[in-house]
C-alpha cells in the first residue's frame, strides 16, 4: 500500500478524476481492512481507505481525541492534493468525518456515517476493562459481543475478535477515550453537505437513536436502516451497504477537478 502524510492507505481507481474522491475512515481499534472489498473496490468510484496512526500498517501512535484524528485526515487529504472529498466513516471514523465537516465544510462534498453518532459515550465497564492489562481481554470480548447482530455468522464474529487483538492495547484504549470525549450534538445543524446515515437495526454499540439524531439534526440528511445487522453493518451486510453508498455517491454533484 502507498503512504501519504505518514498514513498507509489502499487506493481504488485513484486516477478516475471524473468521480469525487472518497476517504474511508475506520472505527476504533480497526484498520482499512474493516471495509470489505465490496466497498473498498466500489465500482466506478474513486476510493482511498486509510489506516489511522497506530492502526493497521500506519506507524506512529494513536490519539486520544477526535480532533487529533481529524487533523491527521486533513493532512492526508492535503498530501494527496485533493481539494474536496467525500468522507465515509464507521463509528469513531464517523465522528472524525463529522468533526471535519463542521470545521472545514468547504473541503467536504458529502458525508457517509455508518454506525456513528454526534456523541459516542463508551460504556464505563468497557473503558475500565480496556485501561487495565489484566482485564483488557474482557474489554475486547465485550466490544465484540456488542458489535454484531445475534444472527451474524459465528465465523465473522470470531474474525472480528481476532482482528481487534492485532491493535495495541494503548491504541484501542486511546480510541475509546476519543469516542467517549466526543460531543457535537449542538453543532450538527451547521452541516450543509449531503449526508447519508446508515445503521444496523440491531446495533448495540451505537443504537438507532443516535443515527436518528443525525438524520433529524443534519439538514437534508437521509437515513437507511440495515435489517439483521449490528454495529459492523458494513461487514455483516457488505452488498447492501455498498449499494446504498454507490447510490449516494452517484447523486453528489461533482465537477472534475473540484
Amino acid at each position: 500500500m502507498p503512504l501519504a502524510a505518514g498514513l498507509f492507505y489502499f487506493a481504488h481507481e485513484a486516477g478516475n478524476h471524473s468521480r469525487p474522491p472518497v476517504i474511508l475512515i475506520h472505527g476504533a481499534g480497526g484498520n482499512q481492512l474493516y471495509w470489505p472489498p465490496q466497498i473498498r473496490r466500489l465500482h466506478d468510484q474513486r476510493i482511498f481507505a486509510v489506516d489511522l496512526p497506530g492502526h493497521g500498517k500506519s506507524e506512529a501512535v494513536g490519539h486520544q481525541t477526535i480532533e487529533e484524528y481529524a487533523g491527521e485526515i486533513l493532512e492526508f487529504i492535503k498530501a494527496l492534493n485533493l481539494n474536496a472529498v467525500v468522507l465515509v466513516g464507521h463509528s469513531m471514523g464517523g465522528a472524525v468525518a463529522l468533526q471535519i465537516a463542521i470545521r472545514f465544510s468547504k473541503q467536504v462534498l458529502g458525508l457517509g456515517l455508518i454506525g456513528s453518532g454526534a456523541r459516542l459515550r463508551v460504556a464505563p465497564a468497557i473503558l475500565q476493562s480496556a485501561a487495565n492489562p489484566a482485564t483488557f481481554a474482557d474489554a475486547l470480548q465485550m466490544i465484540n459481543d456488542y458489535s454484531f447482530a445475534p444472527q451474524t455468522k459465528q465465523r465473522l464474529k470470531e474474525l472480528g475478535l481476532q482482528k481487534m487483538t492485532e491493535t495495541r492495547p494503548t491504541v484501542l484504549y486511546g480510541d475509546l477515550l476519543a469516542c467517549d470525549g466526543f460531543n457535537v450534538t449542538e453543532l450538527v445543524a451547521t452541516i450543509s453537505t449531503p449526508t447519508l446515515v446508515l445503521c444496523g437495526a440491531e446495533d448495540k454499540m451505537t443504537p438507532l437513536t443516535l443515527s436518528e439524531f443525525l438524520r433529524d439534526g443534519i439538514p437534508g440528511a437521509a437515513m437507511k436502516v440495515l435489517p439483521d445487522a449490528g454495529h459492523m453493518a458494513m461487514l455483516e451486510k457488505p452488498e447492501s451497504t455498498a449499494e446504498l453508498l454507490a447510490g449516494f455517491l452517484n447523486a453528489i454533484p461533482y465537477r472534475p477537478g473540484q
